[in-house]
């Protein structure tokens, strides 16, 4: 038996930051966090598996190509991020078991062909991965955001840690498009303060806590719509009574913003 991978979740930055010069400058610390990431499990993994702040569905979509396109799903970036591609393979196979371990654990969920990497995918794991040689395949998030649901989605995946599955969930501890600026200072700071002691405290303490996320301070200012946090929940579910480790932490992003990365196991 393969040795049990951690879980991630990650801040995956601001759009396709590591192709426009200002924006890697910007988010140079992260650069580092995620190519430091390979380092830190004990194998090169058989295959990733991603669940994005960016795809979401009415069921737990599992993506099923064996070629998944490119999603560039951001706006006025220049020509060339339009152009970038991250040809990792898909794996069909791993795909419609990931489809049958969700239904088996009573949870809606389908096969989806069409599916491509968005840029929550794309993006951290062209600085992970470089190479794009490891299957890497997308399982959405449903529409409802619904935190019991998705910690649930975690447990069902959990058994591909140890046939060498790297399960990640890309998102973002901070996520509000209308306040990335120095007013999110406060309200970021508090919210990754709330996180970091959240995630310290034992198991069944801070599985009830980030389900009841929403009286966190700022919660509802740091997250409006809460499809990039959502990711978190599916990484604790699949390692749910492991530590965490704080693996990225930066202030001051866009003059405010702090934001955090965690590994869990």
């Amino acid at each position: 038996m393969s040795d049990r991978l951690p879980t991630y979740f990650i801040s995956h930055g601001g759009g396709p930051w590591p192709w426009v010069p200002e924006m890697a400058a910007e988010f140079a610390p992260l650069a580092e966090a995620l190519s430091l990431m390979p380092h830190q499990i004990s194998q090169r993994p058989k295959a990733v598996l991603m669940i994005s702040g960016h795809c979401e569905k009415d069921d737990f979509a599992v993506m099923s190509s064996p070629n998944p396109p490119m999603v560039y799903d951001y706006y006025n970036f220049p020509p060339h991020t339009y152009e970038v591609t991250y040809p990792a393979p898909g794996d069909p196979a791993l795909a419609a078991r990931v489809s049958n371990m969700i239904t088996a654990a009573g949870l809606p969920s389908s096969l989806d062909p069409e599916m491509g990497y968005d840029h929550g995918t794309f993006v951290p794991m062209a600085v992970m991965y470089p190479e794009a040689d490891i299957p890497l395949i997308q399982v959405s998030m449903r529409h409802n955001y619904n935190p019991t649901e998705h910690f649930a989605l975690g447990r069902a995946l959990d058994p591909l840690r140890n046939e060498g599955v790297l399960i990640v969930g890309s998102g973002l501890s901070y996520h509000n498009l209308r306040l990335f600026s120095p007013e999110a200072r406060e309200p970021s700071h508090a919210f990754d303060t709330w996180l970091a002691a959240t995630l310290a405290r034992p198991a069944p303490e801070r599985t009830q806590a980030l389900l009841d996320w929403e009286t966190a301070p700022s919660a509802r200012v740091c997250h409006a719509k809460e499809d990039h946090f959502v990711p978190i929940f599916a990484a604790l579910g699949a390692a749910e009574g492991e530590p965490a480790t704080r693996v990225y932490h930066q202030t001051g992003i866009r003059g405010g913003v702090t934001a955090s990365s965690y590994r869990f196991g």
